[in-house]
């Protein structure tokens, strides 16, 4: 057997052991496509490729119009067709694509983009498509959804949404058909999409490998028996997957003709709104998913059953209502909002009473109770080292977070050339175009290469409508968009910083700077010292959602072993530096700066505290020596203050905040990290 004919072969979607909610998920959209698609999230390793490129092959082969780039259907053309009118054309069979979207893809490559080769020797406009006018009919495959860039996945999302495609670009305007089966997938632990972008897939599925170790054992048994033949494998289970194929065919036909009663409306409103989830979307998509349920298994109306199982699939993904909420639905909470859901199905529609605390769409948990001031003393008291019994080291339960605001946008100065995001300015492939260059940029400036070229036509004996180039007519596009930073948090946990008032300032100005971070898509880690030495409290990493858990649960007491802290972070910078050094960092130092433990633990007295300041200011110049942009957030308080952290700012080269200045509504214009100039408001 040849190597292309063994890469050809797909693994069998009904050889697929477990995942039952991920391949009803498929089936149901494969069945009525305007469910909007699915986002597979789970571990590594859990086959989500292997069932999604599995599908493909179930879906029934397309009689298209011939030489239609856009894969018309020859009795529904889009009349809008750019390759049309396709009157009388020719009729052929294909199968339905699975076109799959790489991490890296541009928007040219998603939407399309001018012919670049017709424009330049024919003089047309002609327009190319893109791999959105590919996936009509079929299934558009994006893996790694969530490190997509966000403008892609706004225009696939919309896409997915309408059915049809626009483009408005370098003199083109053109509008395709373009229904496709949208399914991404995603790893959270590598970052989670914008509860905006969620909202925008129709169903979601969680999926974990099993620990039942017979399930284990037959997944392994049918993965080897696939790689030793492929061909032979797909042949076992060729009758099934040929059954499954007829029966999408089937519930194709018939999910036009499936009724929806106006009881099972009424349960599909209350159930949505006793979820208090934002928008009519959820509504309308539990009623087709619900729709499509009913079709596939062969019943003329909607129950009860399809509704549960259209909201177990619809609704988790769409209660994340902030950033750093956790998605999903238990099922004590499903079955609680379904009975309250059903007095309105059988016409009842009188509001349903408020949900208690926990249930669906209920009130947050009550906070901690205040256990008084922490501190010993005054403002600039220390704390002892240990507890009552004189044994344990003082340590405090996390204070909960004071509420979060919207952050200042802090910025890296300079120009970047790091990973897509939205924080500070960069070189990118996708943004603005700024200016044409010979020698620099990504892609063609079309308008600069025309003007280059045309001077020269007459002398280089120009006859066609064409224009005659050369290598040196060609011109760059110079683009400028914005870039995602590592953004290292320092937090100090000591004593002195341990009251819980301010600790809760503190933690929920860092809990609203991390979802800007989020929104801004940065990777993120968090450094945190107390008691007498740092630790990296979370390495960083592009789940921002982990570092908000690890803060909620931060832990208070102790010295102030600020010099180590600082020597920490310098560590996590210059390792980050080397691992990925085009993403430039941004360090948010929080602390009142009142240094009590030096590097060398052997002193003491007196001159101990004098030396831990002395350690402190020299570990920030060892920090400054690596050009990192610094912001120090000063979080001393109370009538008498030292200034500590503003001489520690002084010499990072960083602006001095005080908490109260991160929130963007107490400080008008933008604040830009630049040095020698500090942080300022432009």
């Amino acid at each position: 057997m040849t190597a292309s004919r063994r890469a050809d072969v797909r693994f069998p979607f009904t050889a697929v052991v477990g995942h039952d909610d991920l391949r009803l998920a498929l089936l149901l959209n494969a069945v009525h496509p305007r469910i909007g698609g699915v986002l597979v999230r789970g571990e590594k390793g859990t086959a989500k490729s292997t069932v999604v490129r599995a599908l493909a092959s179930l879906l029934p082969s397309l009689d298209v119009v011939a030489d239609c780039r856009f894969g018309c259907a020859p009795h529904e053309a889009d009349p809008r067709c750019p390759d049309g009118p396709h009157d009388g054309a020719d009729v052929a069979e294909r199968p339905a694509r699975l076109v799959e979207l790489p991490v890296g893809a541009t928007e040219d490559r998603l939407v399309g983009s001018l012919d670049l080769e017709r424009a330049l020797t024919d003089g047309v406009r002609a327009f190319q498509p893109g791999l959105l006018a590919a996936a009509h009919r079929g299934v558009l495959y994006v893996d790694e959804v969530n490190l997509l860039h966000d403008h892609l996945v706004d225009l696939l999302l919309d896409a997915a949404a309408m059915g049809r495609a626009h483009v408005e670009r370098e003199g083109v305007s053109v509008s395709h058909a373009a229904s496709f089966l949208l399914v991404g997938t995603m790893n959270p632990e590598e970052g989670e999409l914008r509860p905006q972008l969620l909202d925008r897939f129709g169903l979601t599925v969680q999926v974990a490998a099993s620990r039942d170790v017979a399930t284990r054992t037959e997944v392994v048994r049918r993965r080897l028996a696939f790689e030793a033949d492929p061909v032979g494998f797909a042949e076992q289970w060729a009758e099934s997957d040929a059954e499954l194929a007829r029966r999408i065919a089937d519930a194709r036909r018939r999910v036009d003709s499936v009724r929806l009663p106006d009881s099972e409306v009424r349960r599909i409103s209350a159930l949505c709104a006793s979820f208090d989830v934002d928008g009519m979307r959820a509504d309308l998509v539990v009623a087709r998913t619900a729709v499509a349920h009913a079709a596939w298994r062969g019943a003329e109306a909607v129950a009860e059953a399809d509704v549960e199982a259209a909201a177990r699939l619809a609704l988790p993904h769409r209660r994340r209502r902030d950033p750093f909420d956790e998605p999903g639905i238990d099922d004590d909470q499903l079955r609680e909002a379904l009975s309250e859901a059903a007095e309105h199905a059988d016409g009842d529609d009188t509001p349903p009473d408020d949900p208690p605390d926990g249930g669906p769409g209920g009130g947050q948990p009550p906070a901690e109770p205040d256990d008084g001031p922490s501190d010993g003393g005054g403002e600039g008291a220390e704390p002892p080292e240990h507890g009552g019994n004189g044994q344990a080291p003082s340590q405090r339960p996390p204070a909960a977070p004071a509420p979060a605001f919207r952050a200042r946008l802090l910025q890296v100065p300079g120009l970047g050339d790091g990973a897509p995001g939205r924080r500070s300015r960069a070189r990118s492939r996708s943004g603005r175009s700024v200016r044409p260059s010979t020698s620099e940029g990504s892609g063609i400036h079309l308008a600069a290469t025309l003007a280059a070229a045309a001077p020269h036509q007459a002398a280089r004996g120009r006859s066609g409508p064409g224009l005659v180039l050369r290598r040196d007519d060609v011109r760059h596009a110079v683009r400028e968009g914005r870039e995602g930073n590592l953004v290292l948090f320092a937090v100090d946990a000591s004593g002195s910083m341990a009251a819980r008032e301010r600790m809760s300032a503190v933690s929920g100005a860092v809990l609203s700077l991390l979802r800007d971070a989020y929104q801004r898509r940065d990777k993120v880690g968090v450094v945190t010292f107390r008691g007498d030495a740092a630790e990296v409290a979370l390495p960083p990493t592009s789940s921002v959602d982990v570092a908000a858990t690890r803060m909620r649960r931060l832990r208070t007491g102790g010295r102030t072993p600020l010099a180590d802290g600082l020597l920490k972070t310098r560590k996590v910078v210059q390792t980050e530096r080397t691992r990925d050094p085009r993403r430039r960092a941004l360090l948010v130092l929080l602390t009142d700066g009142k240094a009590t433990v030096p590097v060398d633990s052997g002193v003491s007295g007196g001159s101990r505290s004098r030396r831990a300041v002395d350690d402190a200011l020299r570990a920030a110049e060892l920090l400054a020596g690596l050009d990192v942009a610094s912001v120090v957030v000063d979080c001393e308080n109370g009538p008498v203050r030292l200034g500590l952290a503003g001489r520690v700012a002084a010499v990072l080269d960083a602006a001095c905040l005080r908490l109260e200045e991160l929130s963007a509504d107490n400080v008008a214009g933008v604040v830009r990290a630049a040095r020698g100039d500090h942080l300022r408001a432009a």
